[in-house]
């Protein structure tokens, strides 16, 4: 009864916000603002550009509500506004400009006990995260967290997709290091 409830509520949500209702825009970004912040934060090199990022990205769905099919996952449409607002938001500020040529890259990445990842908690993890470069960090997003391909990498970000590997490589490789000083390896 309670998820019947839920989409139900979703529904009358995104009616409101197609008709422009400002109670329904409140209510929507109360609802999804935290989980948005995250994704923002995953993305942006501090606070203030997430919460810019954060600010773009409603304005985005407030204006294109109406292209929402009601086919798919509302969350998941949502989440795809905020991605791509915070690459757009890379873009428009020149920080996804740092790049390194796979060839310039080792190969070699060390096998680390699994029990080390056992040590180290959720924050401390998002925190060496954050500390990636804006590139790396980027990258290291979009492939592991959201999910994407190097070729839908290298496409969203008109990068090549050896850009994006050995970008990826990097990111793993210094984040490897990250947690092995925090555990005390």
């Amino acid at each position: 009864m309670e998820l019947k409830k839920r989409i139900i509520d979703e529904q009358q949500l995104i009616a409101g916000c197609k008709e422009g209702k400002s109670w329904a825009q409140k209510e929507l970004y109360d609802l999804y603002s935290p989980a948005m912040m995250s994704i923002c934060m995953r993305y942006a090199n501090n606070r203030e550009n997430a919460r810019d990022i954060l600010q773009d990205g409603f304005i985005k769905l407030f204006t294109k509500i109406d292209t929402y099919s009601e086919t798919g996952s509302f969350a998941g449409w949502i989440k795809k506004i905020f991605i791509n607002t915070a690459l757009e938001f890379l873009r428009q500020n020149d920080i996804l400009k740092q790049s390194e040529n796979i060839e310039e890259y080792d190969n070699t990445i060390e096998n680390n006990d699994i029990t080390v990842l056992e040590k180290i908690s959720n924050d401390d993890l998002m925190t060496c995260i954050r500390e990636l470069s804006d590139g790396y960090r980027t990258i290291f997003n979009l492939y592991v967290i959201e999910g994407y391909t190097h070729a839908e990498i290298s496409k969203t970000l008109n990068i090549s997709e050896e850009t994006s590997r050995s970008q990826f490589m990097r990111a793993r490789r210094i984040l490897q290091k990250k947690v092995l000083l925090l555990t005390g390896h």
